[in-house]
């Protein structure tokens, strides 16, 4: 069963799909491909002007997670486990398995292998799940019975799984979609609660956390979020102090190992759906704000686990791959340990056709079902969609271990990611979402020398039924396809390289508004001549402090500003290691100073956001007109409209004059101006982080 989020109005109206493999009954075989599925539309054979990509190998941006690429498996699918199935999975790499299905976590029972008011598959029980988790080598993610189970249920299970099995399940959710529970309204996830309060939600993941650590203290407990931008995130029910989010956090996350979000963009067509992946690095910042604001001491501890995603548009072609391929790694990027594509199988829907001209089924699994919308039928059961593909492309680019680092292009309908392989190769996953133009493409690196060796090249173009591998092109120049994916493979040229060791992760301390002291432990491999300290700046590198020891004071940063650094030893040669993982802070706004402003997001809904400012006086003289400005930090909101004062805005920059009856801030706090703005967001909506008044940067505050 699964419902797909869309963003939502300020009716908060939801859409809501219950779906089952074939009705709820086994896969059928269906042999005839549907009509015009072997037939594409041609796609344009045109190219685009040239494409620049920089792959700049020193800005480290973390390791590939063994659970990194992951797959939702449900208890409705008669195929889940079955050889073809698995080994399918195996052969995509696929890491982590998230068991039983979606809304199903909440009305299955895993001693009797039943969920009542649901279909439950023969041959999907607990136990043929771990026989394809293990067959694989993945790792599962398990959804404990919050809906309609207790604590004493979970724990159960932790005991028969690693206990009685000798399974090591790690990971374990408590719930699925709870917030779905009918509490904002839409009422599609199961909770037999007598209070579906985010409260009472999370007062019981207590008790499931404490039931089940003991019976074993090493396993991983995950409490369910909101994806910030998406429903019901900033909702506020009658009676609650709070969000969602926050009561959550507030109550449950000392307790909690890891949160879990799921993301269905609200994409209407695929030209808008392969452009969301740029909100995920917002929406994330943003979630990680949240919780290290609200979880206590323990924040900085929490995983992000996004256990269902998929772009909800083109489900069985060409786009959806596209978009895999770009979000998978961009969340990776940002921090997330794991990600969890909906679904293997999940069966068809309403029929259309794809910019690219193939049929798509409107079927969100990666491998077709076999059945037939009318007379329109889907290939083969378990034939691989196009976003099987994207899948198995991602260990072509990296696996868990090997590290990745920073890419960009100049061409919005070009995305790119790279990643330092264990054995020094680099490799350049290329996403064109063009689906008439090709582009020649120019690769540019720093910190990395490739070989004059022909690289090897795969891809998985438009529609296709296999990747295909290939040596072509150089380490400059390569060309890449209408709608394809492709990742580029070099080999170092063995000049300038290091035998250190990469720094350990880099800690941030002593956060002031124009200082910060970064911390790590050494290199190994050799002898340390000295360490740098830099600042990712999109591609570019800004090497901030240099240090023979293991922590350097960064000085002259700018109050209000976040700054993501990464650390790399250097030889006696001059040779540079791998960077550390990356490590980011924002310095604080002056503990001192001649303002001070109160910044509160009051309300949000899925698509704005309303904020109101306080601004005050805090210097010895008088203030007779002012201008208060400040930058949104994310490309994700803008200005709607606005009072109390004049507002205006360029892009993210915002300025607001004063209006005649509000000209004046007597000196020493004596009085206070009250304005505000409603802004829009299509995605992530975080507060400035530096507000100023009359040029001077103010002590800011953020009430919510």
């Amino acid at each position: 069963m699964w419902r797909r989020e869309s963003r939502v109005s300020s009716e908060w109206r939801r859409s809501r799909r219950l779906r089952r493999v074939a009705g709820g009954a086994a896969l059928v075989l269906a042999g005839a491909l549907a009509p015009g599925a072997s037939a594409l539309a041609a796609t344009g054979t045109g190219a685009g002007a040239a494409v620049n990509v920089t792959v700049n190998a020193t800005e480290g941006l973390g390791t590939i997670p063994a659970t990194g690429y992951g797959l939702n498996s449900a208890v409705w699918d008669s195929q889940m486990n079955v050889p073809a199935v698995q080994n399918l999975l195996g052969q995509a790499g696929v890491g982590m398995l998230r068991y039983p299905g979606g809304s199903y976590g909440d009305i299955y029972h895993w001693q009797d292998n039943t969920a009542p008011g649901g279909y439950v598959a023969p041959g999907t029980d607990f136990d043929s799940f771990m026989g394809t988790v293990k067959k694989i080598g993945a790792q599962p993610i398990l959804i404990a019975n919050y809906g309609s189970g207790t604590p004493a249920e979970a724990a159960g299970w932790v005991q028969y799984a690693n206990v009685t099995k000798g399974y090591g399940d790690k990971y374990w959710e408590i719930g699925n979609e709870l917030y779905g529970n009918g509490y904002y309204g839409a009422d599609w996830e199961t909770d037999n609660h007598s209070s579906k309060s985010p409260t009472t939600y999370a007062n019981n993941v207590l008790q499931y956390v404490s039931a089940m650590k003991a019976v074993d203290p090493t396993i991983k407990i995950g409490a369910v979020l909101t994806m910030p931008g998406n429903w019901p995130d900033g909702a506020v029910a009658s009676g609650d102090s709070y969000d969602w989010n926050r009561t959550v956090l507030q109550i449950a996350g000392s307790a909690i190992d890891f949160v879990i979000v799921h993301w269905y963009p609200s994409g209407k067509d695929a030209a808008t759906a392969l452009s969301e992946p740029q909100q995920l690095p917002g929406e994330l910042d943003q979630l990680r704000s949240e919780i290290n604001k609200y979880a206590g001491a323990n924040g900085p501890n929490l995983g992000i686990a996004l256990t269902e995603m998929n772009s909800s548009v083109d489900t069985t072609t060409q786009p959806d791959a596209l978009f895999g391929a770009d979000a998978y790694m961009t969340a990776l990027e940002d921090g997330v340990f794991t990600v969890d594509w909906w679904d293997t199988h999940n069966g068809p829907g309403t029929i259309s056709t794809a910019p690219d001209g193939a049929t798509d089924f409107n079927d969100w699994g990666v491998l077709s079902s076999g059945t037939c919308v009318g007379t329109t039928c889907e290939p083969a059961i378990n034939t691989p969609f196009p976003p099987y593909f994207a899948i198995s492309m991602l260990s072509k680019l990296g696996r868990p271990g090997d590290q990745m680092v920073k890419a960009g292009t100049d061409q919005p309908l070009v995305s790119a990611h790279a990643v330092r392989q264990a054995n020094g190769d680099l490799a350049v996953q290329l996403v064109n979402k063009d689906v008439n133009n090709s582009y020649p493409i120019n690769l540019h690196y720093t910190g990395y020398s490739p070989s004059s060796a022909t690289p090897t090249v795969y891809t998985y173009g438009d529609e296709a039924g296999s990747i295909t591998s290939a040596a072509q092109g150089t380490s400059s120049s390569q060309t890449i396809a209408p709608y394809s994916i492709e990742t580029i493979v070099l080999t170092p040229s063995g000049s300038g390289v290091s035998a250190l060791t990469a720094p350990g992760s880099p800690s941030a301390s002593n956060i002031t508004g124009s200082q910060a002291t970064i911390s790590w432990t050494p290199s190994g491999g050799g002898q340390v001549y000295r360490y740098e300290v830099i600042q990712q700046v999109g591609t570019v590198t800004n090497v901030l402090a240099e240090s023979t020891s293991t922590s350097a004071t960064l000085y002259n940063l700018v109050p209000g500003t976040g700054y993501t650094i990464n650390v790399l030893a250097t030889d006696q040669k001059g040779y540079l290691s791998r960077p550390s993982d990356p490590v980011t802070f924002t310095t604080s706004t002056p503990a001192n100073s001649t303002c001070a402003v109160d910044y509160e997001v009051s309300q949000s809904w899925g698509s704005g956001f309303v904020a109101n400012l306080s601004i005050t006086n805090t210097g010895p003289a008088a203030i007779n007109g002012w201008t208060l400005t400040f930058t949104f930090p994310a490309s994700t909101e803008s200005f709607n409209s606005g009072w109390n004062a004049n507002w205006t805005n360029i892009g993210q920059f915002m300025h607001a004059t004063n209006v005649d009856w509000n000209a004046n801030l007597a000196p020493n706090g004596g009085n206070s101006v009250s304005i505000g703005f409603v802004g829009n967001e299509s995605g992530a909506y975080p507060s400035p982080a530096a507000i100023s008044l009359n040029g001077t940067v103010c002590t800011t505050t953020y009430s919510s």
